[in-house]
């Protein structure tokens, strides 16, 4: 059963507060489970006016954006994507912006925002880690982005937690097996607040440092696959501070739960923690091959890897079985001319692999990179055809299907367009790149000048990407290179944009717009 079928079966027999659109964005990659970063949207504009700052302060003067319906002002750090589903809005920032004055340290926070005028419907409010920077850094905020599933909605907490969370906040009271949300919002030790009807109402919590002994560096972002009744994430283990010592080796790098309770259903069983290079903060996503399901991850160690999704039992535990891996690290990345190796993190050296997986036509397509503290170096993108491989295919003829060696290393996720099979991307050099997705062609590249964090977003014909000076490009989506626009957003954009319903979602850094041809404010602005 693929996630749109699943939904819809879970809406037959519960009743919401509103229903689930055709166009709505629901997760990473909307309701795709290849996470292709593609929408059907019509209507989307190219050109618009995000306004001025009123004096001396950081609220937007309505009167001078055009086709902006609403803005809401977030944290001093945002790096969460957009998740639209159900009339509600989701975003991942800090708490710099103090929306509730109960809290007013650091801390990451989960908007819950009306879809319909940017109003916060509720909060979730995430202490930050004691252990601090090493596996919590500090400002980061709220980095997954959730995936909304019926009325529940999945995510990857900054203190390695895996949460379900009840789409209506505490507005129904506390429901769920968790009923401490007082005392979690303060953290350990702390004395507990009241809990209130613009809190979230947290279902159930997995805790992967706890149970799993995992070591997350400096972030944990995962943001959750759903498939049927299991979620797949990635634990985030790394190294720590010394960037030398993996204190966790053989804990898991990736896991899948029971969405209903949360429990533990298995673990890879690829033993990457050894190998890692730094962290790991890939998303998975999921294809059929042959009718069935596998589950892609790209590894801290520069391997992609497809998992079988339903794990065995072996000895005392159960785990996903590895079907292939390849090794996106290319031996001229590993060694000199003389045969020296590289040292990791060199830019002429290896990468770990960070971006998303994409499934796209039975094919799968990611690039690898760093930590952008490592500055710009060497990359790579590949697709990849699962057809038949098992073991490791990094040198099995035909699962290679191309690679592409004139990116810089990249976080960022391909999006292809199905009208024309073009493939769009963009490396942290600030290069925008359009390749052919059958044959690997370059077929136009553009240089924004600035860092390119985010990852490109296809709608209506166009390609809607940001990079770190906060400059939006708006690009034709075909084979001839045409700038349709470039508009500075008057802060960094290091997430993605996001269209759902008609509507074009830019977050940058300090603020979140909603964009819409003909779009007017409303009048009364919170």
């Amino acid at each position: 059963m693929n996630i749109r079928t699943f939904t819809a079966a879970a809406l037959a027999g519960i009743a919401f507060t509103s229903v689930l659109r055709s166009d709505d964005w629901p997760g990473w990659g909307g309701s795709d489970p290849g996470r292709n970063m593609y929408s059907t949207a019509k209507g989307i504009p190219a050109k618009f006016e995000p306004g001025k700052f009123k004096k001396n302060s950081e609220e937007i003067d309505m009167a001078t954006t055009k086709n902006v319906k609403w803005i809401a002002k977030l944290g001093s750090q945002t790096y969460g994507n957009t998740v639209v589903a159900y009339g509600h809005v989701y975003i991942g920032t800090n708490n710099a912006g103090v929306r509730d004055p109960r809290f007013k340290d650091d801390k990451s926070v989960l908007l819950c925002l009306d879809e319909k005028n940017g109003d916060l419907i509720w909060q979730f409010t995430v202490p930050k880690l004691a252990s601090g920077k090493v596996n919590d850094w500090e400002y980061l905020g709220y980095l997954s982005a959730p995936f909304v599933d019926g009325n529940t909605l999945y995510s990857v907490t900054s203190r390695c937690e895996v949460v379900a969370l009840n789409a209506d906040g505490q507005k129904n009271g506390n429901t769920g097996t968790f009923k401490d949300e007082g005392q979690y919002m303060v953290g350990p030790g702390k004395p507990k607040v009241e809990v209130t009807a613009k809190d979230a109402d947290i279902l159930w919590k997995y805790d992967m440092m706890d149970e799993l002994g995992v070591f997350p560096h400096n972030a944990s972002n995962s943001s959750p696959l759903v498939l049927d009744d299991k979620i797949f994430v990635c634990t985030s283990n790394g190294q720590d501070w010394s960037h030398v010592t993996i204190p966790s080796p053989q804990s898991p790098s990736f896991i899948v739960l029971d969405k209903k309770t949360g429990a533990l259903i298995g673990e890879d069983d690829a033993k990457i923690g050894p190998h890692i290079f730094h962290g790991e903060w890939s998303s998975a996503s999921a294809g059929k091959v042959d009718g069935k399901w596998q589950v892609y991850f790209g590894g801290g160690d520069g391997f992609l890897y497809a998992f079988d999704p339903n794990p065995v039992k072996e000895g005392d535990g159960n785990y996903m079985k590895t079907i292939w891996k390849f090794e996106i690290v290319p031996d001229e990345y590993k060694h000199d001319k003389t045969g020296k190796p590289y040292k990791y993190p060199a830019p002429e050296g290896p990468s770990e692999i960070i971006a998303t997986p994409v499934v796209y036509k039975g094919k799968i397509y990611v690039a690898c990179g760093q930590d952008p503290e490592h500055g710009e170096g060497v990359g790579r993108l590949i697709c990849i055809d699962p057809t038949g491989l098992k073991g490791d295919v990094t040198k099995t003829k035909g699962a290679l299907v191309w690679d592409f060696k004139d990116i810089k290393r990249s976080i960022s996720t391909v999006a292809i367009d199905p009208a024309t099979d073009l493939l769009f991307t963009g490396d942290y050099s600030g290069f925008v790149y359009c390749i052919d997705s059958k044959t690997g062609k370059l077929l136009w590249q553009h240089d924004t000048q600035a860092h390119i964090w985010g990852s490109p977003m296809i709608a209506d014909g166009k390609v809607f990407i940001g990079n770190e000076d906060g400059d939006l490009y708006v690009f034709e989506a075909g084979k001839e290179k045409k700038l349709l626009n470039q508009v500075n957003m008057g802060a960094p954009i290091l997430s993605t944009p996001v269209v759902a319903n008609g509507m074009l979602f830019v977050n940058t850094q300090t603020h979140l717009y909603a964009i819409g041809e003909g779009a007017k404010a409303e009048e009364k602005q919170k």
